[in-house]
């Protein structure tokens, strides 16, 4: 058995929409008010491990698709820059999805997707991992799609012959309609204290003037933080292209694997 480190080194990876979404059911918050680099120092210190950096992942809207949220993410990610939060975004991508209604009529509505974000930030644990540079990979997230990564994680530690965890960390109450974090890997769960302590006391959403009559698909969406136009991954991690990536990463990287 690996003997553990007696300093152990995290990263945190947060998928910002998993996070803002278990934030809003387990607590009620209608936008993601969480100071990220707070959360995740108060996750470490009661862990007693030690924040090496913290890596933000998100989609965000276009202003010409949604102004308001579009403001809120660029203001709220700017803070985090200055945080020295490394910020990896994309813009959301949108295609017209229809839905039949229980009385005959169908329904057209806009679909924000996320492309590439999952993705990113499963290739940023599994690339950091192979450098060495964490003990702890502190995972903001309860997709399972990551539990690939938990599975290569323990590969990695294998080959490199030293202890490595990844720990899935998500906000969780008696409202949570998932209560389970990412299989494969250790669960940190976040009570209501804890996440209350953390909150941003900025507010990044703009003052509106007046309220024009909204776009038939942002009525699904005025009251989340994260541009709620049904936001959803627009590909799966799935184990066949998860390896592909990672066999891409380690021909590029081949350093990486000595």
């Amino acid at each position: 058995m690996l003997a553990e480190p007696s300093i152990k080194r995290a990263i945190a990876f947060v998928d910002g929409q998993n996070l803002f979404y278990a934030a809003r059911n387990a607590f009620g918050y209608d936008y993601p008010n969480y100071d990220i680099a707070r959360l995740a120092n108060a996750i470490c210190n009661k862990q007693k491990w030690s924040l090496i950096r913290v890596c933000f992942y998100t989609g965000i809207p276009d202003t010409s698709d949604d102004r308001f949220w579009n403001h809120f993410w660029s203001a709220k990610l700017a803070q985090m820059g200055r945080q020295k939060v490394r910020v990896f975004s994309r813009p959301l991508r949108y295609r017209n999805q229809s839905v039949r209604l229980p009385a005959g009529q169908t329904h057209t509505f806009l679909v924000g997707q996320e492309k590439g974000v999952d993705v990113r930030l499963a290739l940023d644990i599994v690339s950091a991992a192979y450098q060495g540079a964490f003990d702890v990979a502190l995972v903001f997230s309860q997709d399972q799609d990551l539990s690939e990564v938990a599975d290569e994680l323990r590969l990695i530690g294998q080959k490199q012959n030293r202890w490595l965890k990844m720990v899935s960390v998500f906000p969780q109450s008696p409202a949570s309609p998932n209560r389970r974090g990412i299989n494969k890997s250790d669960w940190i769960k976040i009570d209501r204290a804890t996440y209350d302590a953390c909150l941003d006391k900025r507010d990044y959403r703009p003052k509106l003037k007046a309220k024009a009559d909204p776009k038939p698909h942002q009525t699904l969406s005025r009251h989340a933080g994260l541009h709620q136009v049904q936001a959803t991954r627009h590909r799966k991690l799935s184990k066949g292209k998860f390896e592909q990536k990672i066999t891409e990463l380690t021909k590029r990287s081949p350093k990486l694997t000595t």
